[in-house]
């Protein structure tokens, strides 16, 4: 067998994807230089790249974007769901250009490099993506190399040596590390962000932030809340402590079960106050663990900004965002607990509601960033929860 450990790169290769089944993906790199481990999936949102960049429900992940032309619209700084991308790296058919917007204030590039993450250009999205289909979301290690050396085995190792998502708590890792009060509304041309509020009449929010993204509490605010966000690891009574109306439950990464296990009790707790609950994304597949419904691993997952869900209560369909790669299972769920919506790619439970207290969960992002604007209905929906408890 020939010695791969120091394979030649292609000439003009400058990146590579190496997968844990030892398939090797040649390309060119950008942004930043080095080598990360993560799992491989593809997101088909044809804009936004900058917001799912920095949505920590990436983390431990490298995005294979299916839209071929990414980072023409350069980057800036109000296109962010987080204070860093959380996103390991990404992987783009077209090579990145100079960006071209008005509102841009770096190069693509430029951005990934700033914040240490690495992209690969000049790869066939296509074929990568019809391999995650047929085989699922795979482990493997994207590098970049200026000089295009890199040592091929140690990357297959690498690769091959990662656990995977399953199992693996994350939202620790992603989550705020104090308590704050959000402020800031919806975002205008040519006015930015709108200001936040201090009244101290609007509806009180208690997020629990698993790996939250910021445009969820900017549409909670403009429904007409006031949010307080507390850490994945809040407790019961650190929730209690700040006499909330209504109870946010965020997305996040990582598999349920695992952030589950510190999590569902304190949900469970809550649940017994029979305060409104609203979950979103790794929210609704730990609400539907704290009612005694399970979670798995999906082949895929879901991803993009163009999902389409249907409406179970009266057949409307959604054009949804997505990003998540569990599902609560909807033969689990308990007699207390009804489905609401269904993903129409492949009939998976993309929300549920409970029948004996104001608790309800989706499985995308209603909040649109990036994405359609079909779901923001929720968010009011969560307030009317809220004013009826009031009455």
């Amino acid at each position: 067998m020939a010695d791969t450990r120091h394979m030649p790169a292609p000439h003009g290769a400058t990146g590579v994807l190496v997968l844990a089944d030892g398939t090797v993906i040649w390309g060119r790199g950008f942004g930043a230089e080095g080598d990360a481990v993560g799992e491989v999936c593809f997101n088909t949102a044809m804009t936004g790249y900058q917001e799912i960049m920095t949505d920590p429900s990436y983390a431990a992940q490298i995005v294979t974007f299916t839209f071929p032309h990414i980072g023409n619209v350069g980057a800036n700084y109000e296109d962010v769901e987080a204070d860093n991308p959380f996103a390991l790296g990404c992987i783009v058919r077209e090579d990145v250009t100079h960006s071209s917007n008005f509102r841009a204030v770096q190069d693509f590039d430029q951005w990934l490099k700033a914040n240490g993450r690495i992209g690969l250009s000049g790869v066939d999205t296509r074929a990568l993506t019809r391999l995650i289909r047929e085989k699922g979301a795979p482990n493997g290690v994207i590098a970049h190399n200026a000089r295009g050396a890199f040592d091929i085995e140690t990357l297959k190792e690498k690769a091959r040596a990662w656990p995977g998502l399953e199992g693996m708590d994350l939202a620790k890792e992603v989550s705020c590390r104090q308590m704050y009060r959000w402020s800031g509304g919806l975002w205008k041309r040519g006015e930015g962000y709108a200001p936040g509020s201090d009244d101290e009449s609007l509806p009180h929010v208690v997020a629990i932030d698993y790996g939250s993204k910021r445009n969820i509490f900017r549409n909670l605010a403009a429904a007409g809340a006031r949010v307080t966000v507390l850490p994945a690891t809040a407790t019961y009574e650190d929730v209690m402590a700040h006499k909330p109306d209504g109870i946010f439950l965020s997305n996040g990464p990582g598999d349920p079960a695992a952030t589950g296990e510190y999590a569902v009790p304190v949900i469970r707790q809550l649940l017994e106050t029979r305060k409104p609950l609203f979950g979103i994304c790794l929210g609704h597949q730990l609400l539907g663990l704290a009612v005694g419904a399970k979670t798995a691993k999906m082949h895929q997952g879901h991803r993009g900004a163009n999902h389409p869900v249907k409406r179970l209560e009266d057949g409307r369909v959604e054009i949804t965002s997505m990003n998540h790669g569990f599902a609560v299972e909807t033969e689990t769920l308990p007699d207390n607990a009804r489905a609401t919506h269904i993903s129409l790619f492949d009939g998976s439970l993309a929300g549920l509601e409970l029948t004996d207290r104001p608790a309800f969960s989706v499985q995308y992002h209603p909040e649109a960033s990036p994405g359609p604007q079909d779901s923001i209905y929720l968010f009011k929906k969560f307030i009317r929860h809220i004013a009826a408890q009031e009455k």
